[in-house]
């Protein structure tokens, strides 16, 4: 098994295979706000299409219920343990074209 180069460590929850600890964690954290009723449901691994045939995945899309009659709110999430330029550069770009604020969770 070849190494990470952020030294993330792949693992499963139930049979969803998921490339860190980090965002296992945040999809069991997820499950259970599901369960409580506070998230009607949530999405992993979403594209995002970028000019130059370039796709970003964002985590999650986490579609909130609603509270004292307002609307629930819809969240894009990013799990990383490590920030990269590029990963940056992506996240700001999708936001810009998409009109959207991706949450970086680490």
């Amino acid at each position: 098994m070849t190494k990470h180069k952020f030294g993330a460590k792949p693992c499963k929850s139930g049979e969803i295979k998921f490339p860190s600890k980090l965002e296992r964690d945040y999809y069991n954290r997820l499950k259970a706000l599901q369960r409580s009723g506070e998230i009607l449901f949530f999405l992993r691994q979403v594209p995002f299409h970028l000019p130059g045939n370039i796709k970003y995945v964002v985590d999650f899309v986490e579609f909130w219920a609603p509270v004292n009659e307002q609307p629930g709110d819809i969240i894009f999430t990013e799990v990383k343990g490590y920030m990269t330029d590029l990963a940056q550069m992506k996240i700001r770009q999708t936001e810009e074209i998409y009109g959207i604020e991706i949450n970086v969770v680490n």
